[in-house]
């Protein structure tokens, strides 16, 4: 099974549409700061889509902004959760978040307490979208008793119809070899084509296309 997860979706109106009318189901993760989340998310679940909420996450870098009302290391209890619960209040219907940048803040045990209390609470999960080696989420979920899954391929460091397709192809044989496969896309030109092409094909090459919650119930069932 390969579940395929499009992060920062909704602040490119136009780019977020045409990932909504690709097969369902994907996991659709929408960014917190994006304008008018509620009727775009609306229209993608009617259209079979999982959603999630893409958070955004300090980085080891200063050069990168991961937007506005980032969680970052060394911020008060009460600050970390008042930034969360703003971004999970954007829209409705969702399963779990994911981490938008953030290879500081998911090194960070105490941040991410924070984070792991809040989403128990909601009965949410959460994917890695490991952009660190060092993640503490994995730990901190089997702790809290988070559903949580990782990701295995990223598809569009390169960003052209070619290079998403040699990852799609990763993908494929990462499923084969270990049952499971999680890709995360973003709603570049390359990827959408390259998704559009693959994706009505995965049942003839003996895949089946799952949300990741399907993963995630897999993986808590081992």
């Amino acid at each position: 099974m390969i579940a395929v997860v499009i992060d920062d979706l909704g602040v490119d109106r136009k780019r977020s549409e045409r990932v909504t009318t690709l097969p369902a189901p994907l996991t659709l993760a929408w960014m917190t700061y994006a304008d008018n989340l509620r009727p775009i998310t609306q229209a993608a679940r009617q259209r079979g889509h999982e959603l999630m909420v893409h958070v955004p996450m300090q980085p080891q870098s200063e050069s990168y902004d991961p937007g506005p009302d980032v969680l970052e290391v060394g911020l008060p209890t009460e600050e970390l959760r008042r930034r969360l619960r703003w971004g999970l209040s954007r829209f409705d219907g969702f399963v779990g978040i994911n981490n938008h940048m953030g290879s500081r803040f998911t090194a960070d045990r105490a941040g991410m307490n924070v984070v792991m209390d809040e989403i128990r609470a909601r009965g949410l999960l959460f994917l890695d979208s490991v952009t660190t080696q060092k993640s503490v989420a994995p730990d901190l979920a089997r702790q809290y008793g988070v559903p949580f899954a990782a990701r295995h391929v990223f598809l569009d460091n390169e960003m052209t119809v070619s290079a998403v397709r040699g990852q799609l192809a990763k993908t494929e044989a990462y499923a084969r070899k270990y049952g499971a496969a999680i890709a995360i896309g973003h709603p570049h030109d390359g990827t959408i084509e390259a998704l559009a092409g693959w994706l009505p094909g995965l049942e003839a090459k003996g895949f089946v296309l799952v949300p990741v919650t399907t993963i995630v119930k897999r993986e808590l069932g081992r």
